[in-house]
């Protein structure tokens, strides 16, 4: 009963980490809570389990711990998803090793069916999980094409390999013998591991926050089969909270763009109807012309001189720039100037969940400026000015307008009702949809081409020659030529 008790109050102070996590400032936080409970589980096990060669144990843990600790330290705000990413295949490997351990150990009590079961699972989901997340670390380091990988008969391979690994279990499980469980097992890691790379290598960057919760979601699962096989009560809790917030997640990542789960591994598009609908109407005021030639960036300064309400979407892009300290602090001298800013957050913008959020915080950002696309959209009908730092594919309304792009039906951040769009890219190219973003050639939008962090300094200069400038405000001002 003790026992029951102390797994029990280490499972709950997991989920009061986990519970924090539903707020930027309170993350930091959980991650401590999180961690506090996986160390007292680790103690709680040792003893439990009496384990004699205790020195060899601190050993290796504090050998794995300096590694993890010196790798994080260098791992700068761009590499966190990839980072993630090799966590979660770590998690996978470390779950296929225990369970391949638990097959082929000879012991004097043979396991029961139902742990011989589990083992055989955690082996097939850690090790797909393993090489999965491999591929997806590669891809976000750029270490591999970001671009999705179509292999001929893509689906019949997937099928295929499952039907073997299914025969190959079965073997396992009937033959009684050590050998046979020997050799399959070695054959089920090489099947799992090819699923895993057949798997993920057709996943492109714009899906990459999918897979990315995806895998999360796996590697607790393979860890809750372990625990099954070993019969070890707060890893089969631990594993199970993991499979399920990762599930839960995932599934909002697939709201988030419009498509099921099995959509976006399939390769499979939304059906939508490509009519464009009905453009809202705009409550603001008509805009005044600018006729004369002035520089781009001036003229974005002056339309955020005269604003009052600035929206600021955040994408890849500004990871990819290191530009997210540059863009908060625009905001905040914004803000300063008496205007209303907000900073639009899609789902799936960057390369995992909650990608500009991290961002962001990293920088200082004001949390009761973050915006969720739910809670945002409407505004951008009363918006005067939609700044866009390093995002394409979230801002484009050709996901909207046509029937027949790999970004087709995803719920877009509708930057393109706002009155005026500011767009700090790199370059005119699509995101990694592929997509062109109309946007680029709207007369409304003011195009500060170039790095990120750069364009958005000069744009914070600009301002503040603006205003030391300024005699008072005046309408927002647009492109010669341009419609409001």
């Amino acid at each position: 009963m003790t026992a029951l008790l102390v797994d029990l109050g280490v499972i709950l102070v997991l989920i009061a980490g986990i519970a924090q996590f539903r707020t930027p400032r309170g993350a930091r936080h959980g991650n401590l809570t999180a961690a506090a409970a996986l160390l007292i589980a680790v103690v709680v096990v040792l003893y439990r389990h009496q384990v004699l060669n205790v020195p060899l144990v601190v050993i290796v843990a504090l050998l794995g711990s300096s590694v993890g600790a010196w790798i994080a330290a260098r791992v700068n705000m761009i590499q966190i998803p990839a980072m993630v990413a090799f966590q979660h295949g770590a998690g996978g490997v470390a779950a296929f090793l225990v369970s391949f351990v638990e097959l082929t150990r000879h012991t004097a009590v043979p396991p029961t069916r139902t742990a011989e079961v589990a083992a055989l699972l955690g082996l097939v989901v850690g090790a797909a999980t393993f090489s999965g997340s491999m591929i997806a670390s590669g891809k976000l380091a750029n270490r591999l094409r970001q671009t999705p990988t179509i292999l001929p008969g893509h689906n019949w391979l997937l099928v295929a390999n499952l039907a073997v690994m299914v025969v190959l279990a079965l073997w396992a499980g009937v033959s009684g013998s050590a050998g046979v469980m020997l050799a399959a097992s070695l054959a089920l890691i090489v099947c799992a591991v090819v699923l895993g790379v057949v798997f993920s290598i057709r996943i492109g960057g714009a899906d990459m926050p999918v897979l990315i919760s995806f895998l999360n979601a796996t590697a607790g699962l393979a860890a809750a089969f372990c625990g099954i096989a070993i019969g070890n009560r707060l890893l089969i809790a631990c594993g199970a909270t993991v499979a399920a917030s990762g599930s839960i997640l995932t599934h909002v990542m697939c709201q988030a763009m419009n498509r099921g789960l099995v959509g976006v591994f399939a390769g499979l598009r939304p059906h939508v109807d490509g009519g464009r609908p009905a453009a809202r109407t705009s409550a603001v005021a008509p805009a005044a012309v600018i006729t004369e030639p002035v520089d781009p960036s001036a003229q974005a300064a002056t339309l955020l001189r005269a604003a009052q309400r600035v929206i600021i979407i955040p994408g890849y892009g500004m990871a990819l720039a290191e530009a997210s300290e540059e863009v908060v602090r625009l905001g905040e001298r914004l803000t300063e100037l008496g205007k209303d800013v907000l900073f639009a957050i899609h789902p799936v913008a960057g390369r995992m969940p909650g990608h500009m959020h991290v961002l962001l915080a990293e920088a200082d950002v004001d949390y009761g400026q973050l915006r969720e696309l739910k809670d945002v959209n409407d505004q951008f009908t009363q918006t005067d000015v939609a700044l866009i730092v390093g995002a394409c594919d979230v801002v484009n309304p050709a996901a909207i307008a046509d029937a027949n792009t790999p970004i087709s039906g995803m719920p877009i951040l509708r930057a393109d009702e706002a009155r005026h769009v500011i767009i700090c890219n790199l370059d005119e190219r699509p995101g990694y949809s592929g997509v062109p973003n109309p946007l680029y050639q709207n007369p409304k939008t003011i195009l500060l081409f170039g790095d990120a962090a750069e364009t958005v300094s000069a744009l914070r200069r600009d301002l503040e020659n603006t205003a030391n400038g300024a005699t008072g405000d005046s309408a927002p001002a647009r492109a010669a030529g341009g419609s409001g």
